[in-house]
């Protein structure tokens, strides 16, 4: 079995920052849901995954906001025209039938990573992560992998124990968590040590292993300036490594049937994709997504909701994860 698990709100905010703006003719915004659903589908595409699940934050605060107010404290509100459109996201997925998760007080990367943790505990042969996040570093195993989108010219990157351990300097990806200790995360606004900066981290983390230890054999320190600071700053590192920890028990119980993709709410993604004039987008997903001939594909008439079929697959032939759909529609995932 092959899992991805995605990060839902760095995906949608890639989508909403890299997607012109787009309005229905009600004025509701639409391009983040427009961008999400299309770099949803590509990746589908490229991977082939048998199950997909979408985690995503929720408002209300985490254990690490209740433990430290600084947590992410620099961070701007998400802005009216993204948030409008999140209800309109969820709602897709769920008329695609596809799993997504959310719980209180953790944040997304916890549920990825106790989903990702479950996963690999269950057997399954393979989980991507798809993230930006190069926190989700420290959860890579030899089962379990990080998937990096590209932006630019920036290639995507899939990363493996080996290219976490060569990008990172460290013997193992749990290590990841003590680099970030030490030098801290200015995206999340976890402090790490005072003028420790990735070089020195790794220097740090090479010769004692982890934060712990380093704290312990402080006095090995050579360096007087780099000594002291550590001396001073060793509760503060403990802590940072904390919050920057993945948790892997997040209180959810993980069902592989939970994750088996429904079938799709065809009416619902009509109604949906009608309202938000996404008729290129329809043309889409009411296609077999295996088919590369575009003679062959299903056409969606957004304004009447008709389809037809211009060419049949030849007998006994199946589309990636088809399983039947009704209305002579294949599933979509």
């Amino acid at each position: 079995m092959h899992l991805m698990v995605i990060d839902g709100n760095s995906l949608v905010n890639r989508a909403f920052y890299g997607v012109r703006p787009l309005t229905a003719a009600d004025g509701t915004p639409t391009n983040a849901v427009y961008g999400f659903l299309n770099m949803l589908f590509k990746l589908r595409e490229d991977f082939s995954p048998d199950e997909i699940c979408v985690c995503f934050d929720l408002k209300a605060k985490t254990f690490r906001h209740k433990a430290y107010e600084g947590y992410k404290a620099q961070r701007k509100p998400m802005p009216e025209e993204l948030a409008a459109q999140m209800p309109l996201v969820k709602a897709a997925l769920d008329g695609l039938g596809i799993c997504r998760m959310e719980v209180e007080g953790f944040e997304a990367d916890d549920v990825i990573g106790t989903l990702s943790h479950a996963a690999e505990l269950a057997g399954f042969d393979e989980v991507v992560m798809v993230t930006p996040d190069k926190d989700f570093a420290q959860l890579v195993t030899p089962t379990v992998k990080m998937y990096r989108q590209g932006r630019g010219k920036t290639p995507d990157v899939l990363m493996g124990v080996k290219e976490v351990c060569e990008k990172y300097d460290v013997s193992n990806c749990r290590q990841v968590i003590d680099l970030l200790g030490l030098w801290g995360d200015a995206i999340d606004n976890i402090p790490g040590i005072p003028g420790v900066g990735e070089k020195t981290a790794k220097k740090l983390i090479a010769q004692f292993g982890s934060v712990e230890e380093m704290v312990r054999r402080v006095d090995e320190i050579k360096n007087d300036r780099l000594r002291e600071k550590v001396r001073e700053n060793a509760e503060q590192a403990l802590f940072s490594k904390m919050l920057a920890t993945i948790r892997l028990d997040a209180p959810i119980a993980f069902d592989e049937q939970a994750l088996v993709r429904e079938e799709p709410d065809y009416e619902g993604l009509r109604a949906i994709f009608d309202e938000l004039e996404f008729r290129q987008l329809a043309r889409r997903i009411f296609t077999d997504l295996s088919v590369k001939d575009p003679r062959k594909a299903i056409e969606w008439n957004a304004a009447g909701g008709q389809q037809k079929m211009e060419r049949r697959r030849p007998a006994g032939k199946m589309g990636i994860g088809e399983k039947g759909g009704q209305n002579g529609l294949p599933t979509l995932f």
